[in-house]
């Protein structure tokens, strides 16, 4: 079989509201919740799975983007990033399509930005968008700092202000103890739902 040479481009715009599909309500626990360290995360409005680390360092949460360009949309600020699998295979793949082929691309609001001090670099100004996320069977909203983080173990950070928010407690001796699960869809079902074009030698299929 042809190996898929052209990226594949996931474009996932913010849905008016009512117009998104339905996921597991958000609610802040009244007894707190233990997560670990690291855990399954799933980007709601596109079924991406993804690992995300617990940072009690930070108080911002973080997302893996890049190509993060700024527009300008109903006099608003808007940013435009896409987030390529190929620098973090989590999701999971099955049949003919691998995460080098797969981008996906997503517009959200500017809620505001940040200005990030870095030891031995120059400090870095970043866009914080609102996402919404399922982690541990239940959803959650949460800002967002936007950064390139493909040389790092993690494409998801999150941080202080969704645990105190949330009510979340961290266990940071274990990882992945989460006892419910969040609903993905496969690589395939990503790409078919979001109406990417696969191309094989350059010609459309």
């Amino acid at each position: 079989m042809k190996r898929l040479t052209a990226a594949l481009l996931v474009t996932t715009l913010l849905l008016p509201v009512g117009a998104r599909a339905e996921s597991p309500a958000t609610t802040k626990a009244s007894v707190p919740e233990t997560l670990g360290f690291v855990e399954w995360v799933v980007m709601n409005d596109t079924g991406l799975q993804l690992k995300a680390r617990m940072d009690t360092g930070a108080k911002t949460s973080s997302l893996h983007a890049v190509n993060v360009e700024e527009f300008k949309k109903d006099d608003q600020k808007w940013v435009k990033f896409q987030i390529p699998l190929a620098d973090h295979k989590d999701h999971p793949a099955e049949g003919d399509i691998d995460h080098e082929e797969v981008i996906i691309e997503l517009e959200r609001p500017v809620e505001r930005t940040v200005l990030i001090k870095r030891k031995g670099a120059p400090s870095q100004r970043r866009y914080v968008v609102m996402m919404d996320f399922c982690i541990a069977g239940t959803s959650h909203e949460t800002q967002f700092s936007l950064t390139d983080r493909g040389n790092f173990s993690y494409p998801v950070l999150l941080g202080r202000r969704f645990m105190r928010d949330d009510n979340i407690l961290i266990d940071s001796a274990n990882s992945f103890i989460a006892e419910k699960e969040c609903e993905y869809i496969s690589l395939e079902e990503l790409a078919e739902q979001h109406g990417a074009q696969i191309q094989k030698d350059g010609k459309s299929d």
